[in-house]
């Protein structure tokens, strides 16, 4: 079977496509890799072109298939510790002010394949007491939650992890899971992980004390930016934070958040 390019036409279907479903803004330069990660799933069904690709994901009941798309075309990186001065602010900022007979309650509005959340239970297990803590960590791809929900991972991709924490919260596979790091059950049971497409109706989360939601509005246009950034709001106790990525700002988007310091946002008291 020949699979020929995509063309321009059928890029902007899926470019449409992608925006409508997730939110996400595919620039032109995408279209090779639009072309590239869905190349498989005609080869999968023998077609020849994306056009009857586009077709058959419309069809009634191939809604399935269409997560499929959004999996294969969402950017799921990440990485245990990443932009680590975060982390310092929740361990020295905002955790010794936190009423400690009250659960903190945080959502990783992004989570990718896992590491993000499992790095803030690492952080929140460390400096509250069992059991005073829930994490909440979603994503749109159905693919990477499985294997965030999994807590396994190969040993090359911790090294971010001081060593403290992971004596104390990863256990190291022997045998046949030599090469692998399982998070700890202590850890995993105070987990919930759940799909979430911020573009739709957000579920019942509960007043949350933290929110991260790095690396996501880069791939938003500044409307889709403001109406997710206001139900993020409404989401934050008074006194809440949202942490955003280093690379990101609400500078013009947002001025409901008061700025702590640059990526790091409160909801006023």
């Amino acid at each position: 079977m020949d699979i020929r390019s995509i063309t321009q036409p059928e890029f902007q279907l899926f470019k449409k496509f992608i925006y409508g479903q997730v939110g996400i803004s595919l620039s032109d330069n995408k279209q090779s890799l639009v072309s590239g990660r869905l190349a498989k799933r005609l080869k999968y069904y023998n077609f020849n072109t994306f056009k009857q690709y586009y077709e058959f994901i419309h069809q009634k009941g191939n809604e399935a298939e269409q997560q499929v798309v959004v999996d294969f075309l969402t950017t799921n990186e990440t990485y245990f510790f990443r932009e680590p001065k975060h982390f310092d602010f929740i361990r020295d900022k905002v955790l010794p002010k936190h009423n400690k007979t009250k659960i903190f309650r945080v959502w990783s509005a992004a989570c990718s394949s896992g590491e993000e959340p499992y790095t803030l239970a690492m952080v929140l297990a460390e400096h509250l007491q069992s059991k005073l803590w829930e994490i909440i960590a979603s994503d749109v791809s159905t693919r990477v939650l499985e294997t965030a929900t999994r807590g396994r991972y190969p040993q090359d991709v911790i090294e971010d992890i001081p060593r403290n924490y992971l004596v104390k919260y990863c256990l190291k596979g022997t045998g046949s899971q030599d090469g692998v790091v399982l998070i700890s059950k202590e850890l995993r049971r105070q987990m919930r992980f759940q799909h979430i497409n911020l573009m739709h109706p957000l579920p019942k989360l509960g007043e949350l004390d933290m929110i991260f939601l790095r690396n996501v509005m880069i791939y938003f246009d500044n409307d889709t930016k403001r109406a997710l950034l206001d139900r993020m709001f409404s989401l934050l106790k008074p006194g809440g934070y949202l942490f955003i990525s280093h690379s990101e700002s609400l500078n013009g988007i947002s001025e409901k958040f008061q700025i702590v310091q640059p990526s790091i946002y409160q909801r006023p008291l």
